[in-house]
């Protein structure tokens, strides 16, 4: 690393759904601040190829890339409207679980911003997500820890951006 290259300590990040088809959905428009994002890996699927008379080596070719799920958490009770819990990931869910057609899809956004929030300094971006999984908290009155809320999205592609 040179010594203008910065190295961000400490970051903030946001996800903001728009929707990719179909009609409106419970997340359009929706940004949310999440705890920890994880899934922003792509893996690529290498074949080898054994050439005949060739004894010293195979060939390699690139295959299909394999998309890993998005995994957002965030605190359960964020308030919405009303002074309530935001129910629109689960909304998300219940909605495909339920047949409710056509399916939302979404495409998303998801931005690092510097530690003051002034500006972006990096972007995935996914396309086509759907939600594979909503888990709920873990519910102990004794340790008083935030519920945490996990949504895991499947997506058709994955970009990093400026």
């Amino acid at each position: 690393m040179d010594e203008t290259s910065e190295l961000l300590q400490a970051f903030n990040f946001e996800v903001t759904f728009t929707r990719a088809t179909g009609r409106s959905g419970p997340l359009d428009g929706y940004t949310g601040a999440f705890a920890e994002c994880s899934g922003l890996e792509l893996e690529a699927e290498i074949k080898d190829y054994n050439e005949g008379g060739r004894n010293d080596g195979v060939i390699r070719r690139v295959g299909r890339v394999k998309l890993v799920p998005i995994v957002l958490k965030r605190g359960m009770f964020v308030v919405g409207k009303g002074g309530t819990a935001d129910t629109s990931i689960w909304d998300w869910i219940t909605g495909m679980v339920a047949g409710t057609l056509p399916i939302p899809r979404y495409d998303g956004i998801i931005a690092v911003k510097d530690p003051a929030r002034t500006r972006v300094v990096a972007k995935w971006s996914f396309s086509s997500g759907l939600p594979s999984k909503v888990a709920g908290p873990a519910l102990n009155a004794k340790t008083g820890e935030v519920a945490i809320e996990e949504l895991h999205i499947v997506h058709q592609g994955l970009r990093l951006g400026k």
